[in-house]
């Protein structure tokens, strides 16, 4: 059975085929064709971590849009914050118009948050160093990416190295949830004595950008 070109963009995509996206797009699809959840083809290959696809469909003409989102609110630049890919950070950061890093997901979170909870440092680190990501935006559950990293994390290396990089660059400890409960609080609670002992020594003024390195 015959296909549209726009289907097999979305099933090229889908697999990581970046020949096969390319070939679609030639034949005529466009970037921002959309599947049944409305996820465009840039999102599918974001979600399966294709990151040559994805050059590919940032290249594409005027570009596929970094920050398109789906029936749940995912976007390319908020998915890499759930995959925690440094590499399709790069790509997606090189797309022209960039990424809104002020635009957030279901849970009012931008990308910086759901890499905290997951201990994604590498990732947490590129996003703090290379964007003006805000580092204390609070989500709709009244939580920062510091306090979800306590909050979420399981208080081990990871979570205190992003905990650690959170307060280089500028995260406010003493912001409370919607209780008002610091992280401080949060990791003394849980016995994340590690973490505890970050927050009661955060510095006093942000890192520069070195330190994040």
């Amino acid at each position: 059975m015959t296909t549209t070109p726009h289907r097999r963009l979305l099933a090229a995509a889908r697999r990581g085929d970046a020949d096969g996206v390319r070939a679609a797009l030639a034949d005529g699809a466009g970037t921002e064709t959309r599947d049944e959840e409305l996820r465009s083809p840039l999102l599918l290959a974001v979600l399966g971590d294709h990151v040559e696809t994805a050059r590919a469909l940032v290249a594409a003409g005027a570009g596929a849009d970094v920050d398109a989102q789906d029936a749940r609110h995912d976007s390319p630049w908020l998915v890499t914050g759930v995959t925690g890919s440094v590499a399709m950070l790069r790509v997606l950061l090189a797309a022209d118009p960039a990424p809104d890093f002020r635009l957030t997901n279901r849970f009012g979170g931008t990308s910086l948050i759901p890499a905290a909870e997951r201990g994604h440092v590498p990732y947490v680190r590129a996003v703090l160093r290379d964007t003006p990501i805000d580092v204390d935006h609070v989500n709709d559950l009244g939580w920062t990416a510091l306090l979800e990293a306590v909050i979420l994390g399981d208080g081990g290396p990871a979570h205190q190295k992003v905990v650690a990089l959170l307060l280089a660059a500028g995260a406010d400890p003493g912001l409370g949830d919607s209780y008002g409960t610091t992280a401080l609080e949060h990791a003394e609670r849980r016995g994340h004595t590690a973490l505890a002992a970050l927050l009661r020594h955060a510095p006093a003024v942000p890192a520069t950008p070195a330190a994040l390195a």
